[in-house]
C-alpha cells in the first residue's frame, strides 16, 4: 500500500499504525454500536435498545457460524474478526428487530454475506462487499416476503453523523483512502442534492437549499457507506485513478438510485456495481514468469530471479502480484504482492525478494516451485515512485526487506545514468541482514545503517549510526537536512510510528507499507 502524507497526518498514522487494520475496523464499529445504543435510550435513533442488542447477537452468530463452517470445510484459518466486522456493518445497514420473521431475515443476510466471501471469489479474493451482498439479497427476497425485512440504513441519522465521520476518517487515513472516499462523498451528495431539487421543482414545491444540503450530508448513509464499505481494500482496484473511477460510479448511483423493475439501485446495490467495475478493471492478461534461480542474500532474505515470457511495463518502485496456485490456500488466497527489485532495463529478467518467517500456505507453495517452473503475474501496480523532478532531494528509509523498491529505483538510475540527491537510511535487525549491498554501492548514494551491531567492511560512503534502536532523534541526527527532502519509507507501520516526529518535518512523506505472507 502506497501512501502520500503531509506532516500533520504523519503523527495520526503513527498512532493508529500500532493497531492491526482488522482490529481498528472492529473496534471502530464496536464503538459506533455502543454510541448507537446510548442514542437509542435517548430516542435519537430509530431502533430500540433491545432491538439493537438482539439483532447484533443474531447477526454475529449467523456470520461467525457460516465462516466457521466454510473455514473448516476449506481448511482455512479461523478469522473471527472478519465475521464480527461483517455482522457490525449489517447491523447498521439492516433494520434491527425483535420479530421472529425479521430475525430470520437477519440470519439470511448474515449467512449470504459470509458465504459470499468464499463463493463469489476470484483467485482468493472476494469480488463483492460481503455486507452489501447480504443486504442486497435480503432486499430482493423481501419483494416476495416483506416481513423478512430489508435494508434500512438507519445509521444515516444526524446524531450518528459525527461519530461515523470521525472514526471513518481515522480508518481512511490509515488505509490512504481518504481522497478516494471524499471524492465519493462529494459526488454522491452533489447528485443527491440535484435529484432532490429536481423532485421538489417538478412537484411545484420551493427548494430550501440549506435544509436539503444538511439532509444529504448528515441524514443520509453516504458517510458510513464510503468510510466503512466502499473503502474495503479487497474490493477496490489497486491503482489510484481506477479507485477514483469506482468512487464516481458508486457516488452517482447512490446519489440518484435507479429503478430496475421492482428493485431500486440504492446504496448497497450501487456499491455492488462499483465492486463489479473494480473487478473488471483488475482483469488483465497474466504475464508468465519462469523461475531461473534462487539466491540467499542474507541469513533470512531470499531472492528469486525469473525470465518474463513477454515484455511488460512497470515503474521503478512498483510491485507485482504473483499467483502461486496450491491446494487448500489460507484465508489470503493464492496471490501475494512483492516489490520488484530489478529495474525496467533488466527485462526480461525480473527479480523479487522475500524474508523467511511465517509458514503460510503461500510461502510453502512458493518454496516448492523448482527452477523451470512458471508462475503468473496477475498485475503490476503501485504509486511508490520517486519525484518526477530529478533535482528534488530524497530520503529513502528502508526496514529490512523494505529495501527492495529502492533497489529497483537505484538500479534504474544507474542504468540510465541519472544522478539524484538521495540518502538511504537502512534499518536492519543485524549487520548480516544488509541485502543488495552491491546494487546500492553501484548507485553511489550515501547510506546510514541502523543495526544493533556494527557492520564490518562498510563500503565507502556508508556509515553506522550506532547500536541504539532507530528513533526520530537518531534519524534527524543522521540526516540533518531532512526538512529539505521528500521522505520515502518502505516498512511496517510500527516503523512509521517510531519515526513520525522526524518524518513530519520532511517536505512530504510517501510510505510503502507491507505485511507478512
Amino acid at each position: 500500500m502506497t501512501t502520500t502524507l503531509t506532516a500533520g497526518s504523519t503523527r495520526v498514522l503513527g498512532l493508529i499504525g500500532r493497531v492491526s487494520m482488522y482490529r481498528l475496523v472492529m473496534f471502530s464499529l464496536g464503538l459506533l454500536a455502543l454510541i448507537a445504543l446510548v442514542l437509542s435510550f435517548a430516542g435519537q435513533v430509530g431502533p430500540q435498545p433491545l432491538e439493537i442488542v438482539v439483532s447484533a447477537v443474531v447477526l454475529a452468530l449467523a456470520c461467525a457460524l457460516t465462516d466457521l463452517a466454510a473455514q473448516s470445510l476449506l481448511r482455512m484459518p479461523r478469522r473471527l474478526e472478519s465475521s464480527l466486522i461483517t455482522a457490525a456493518i449489517l447491523l447498521f445497514v439492516l433494520r434491527p428487530t425483535l420479530e421472529p420473521i425479521g430475525l430470520a431475515g437477519l440470519v439470511l443476510a448474515g449467512v449470504v454475506a459470509s458465504a459470499s466471501k468464499y463463493l463469489l471469489a476470484w483467485r482468493g479474493r472476494h469480488i463483492f462487499n460481503p455486507a452489501a451482498t447480504g443486504a442486497a439479497v435480503l432486499t430482493i427476497v423481501s419483494i416476495w416476503a416483506p416481513d423478512l425485512g430489508s435494508s434500512a440504513w438507519w445509521v444515516g441519522s444526524p446524531w450518528m453523523a459525527a461519530p461515523v465521520l470521525v472514526l471513518g476518517v481515522l480508518l481512511l487515513v490509515r488505509t490512504d483512502k481518504l481522497p478516494v472516499v471524499v471524492t465519493f462523498w462529494l459526488v454522491a451528495m452533489t447528485v443527491a442534492f440535484v435529484r432532490t431539487t429536481v423532485q421538489f421543482q417538478s412537484a411545484g414545491f420551493p427548494v430550501d437549499v440549506p435544509a436539503v444540503l444538511l439532509q444529504v450530508a448528515f441524514s443520509s448513509p453516504f458517510l458510513f457507506l464510503g468510510a466503512f464499505m466502499l473503502s474495503e481494500p479487497l474490493t477496490l482496484p489497486p491503482r489510484r485513478a481506477q479507485q477514483y473511477v469506482v468512487a464516481v460510479v458508486v457516488g452517482v448511483l447512490a446519489g440518484w438510485p435507479l429503478a430496475v423493475g421492482a428493485i431500486t439501485l440504492g446504496q448497497e446495490r450501487a456499491l455492488l456495481i462499483g465492486n463489479l467495475v473494480a473487478f473488471l478493471l483488475c482483469l488483465r492478461a497474466a504475464v508468465r514468469l519462469r523461475v531461473e534461480r534462487r539466491r540467499d542474500l542474507t541469513p533470512t532474505v531470499r531472492e528469486l530471479t525469473f525470465h518474463a515470457a513477454r515484455p511488460f511495463s512497470f515503474s521503478p518502485g512498483q510491485y507485482l502480484e504473483l499467483d502461486v496456485p496450491h491446494r487448500r490456500p489460507d484465508g489470503r488466497g493464492t496471490r501475494r504482492e512483492f516489490s520488484i527489485a530489478s529495474a525496467p532495463e533488466d527485462l526480461p529478467e525480473v527479480r523479487i525478494a522475500f524474508k523467511d518467517g511465517s509458514q503460510s500456505s503461500y510461502k510453502k507453495a512458493l518454496a516448492a516451485v523448482e527452477p523451470g517452473g512458471t508462475l503468473a503475474v496477475t498485475g503490476v501496480w503501485g504509486d511508490f515512485v520517486l519525484p518526477a523532478r530529478p533535482t528534488a532531494p530524497v530520503l529513502m528509509v528502508a526496514a529490512g526487506i523494505g529495501v527492495t523498491p529502492f533497489v529497483s529505483q537505484l538500479r534504474h538510475l544507474a542504468a540510465t545514468g541519472q544522478r539524484r540527491d538521495a540518502v538511504l537510511a537502512y534499518v536492519v535487525s543485524g549487520s548480516d541482514e544488509l541485502a543488495f549491498r552491491d546494487d546500492i554501492v553501484a548507485s553511489g548514494i550515501p547510506v546510514v545503517v541502523f543495526s544493533p551491531d556494527e557492520p564490518v567492511d562498510l563500503p565507502t560512503g556508508w556509515v553506522w549510526a550506532g547500536p541504539d534502536r532507530v528513533d526520530a532523534e537518531g534519524l534527524l541526527r543522521a540526516v540533518p537536512d531532512l526538512a529539505q527532502r521528500a521522505a520515502y519509507v518502505s516498512g511496517p507501520p510500527r516503523l512509521i510510528a517510531a519515526l513520525a516526529p522526524a518524518l513530519g518535518k520532511a517536505k512530504s512523506l510517501t510510505t510503502d507499507a507491507f505485511a507478512g505472507y
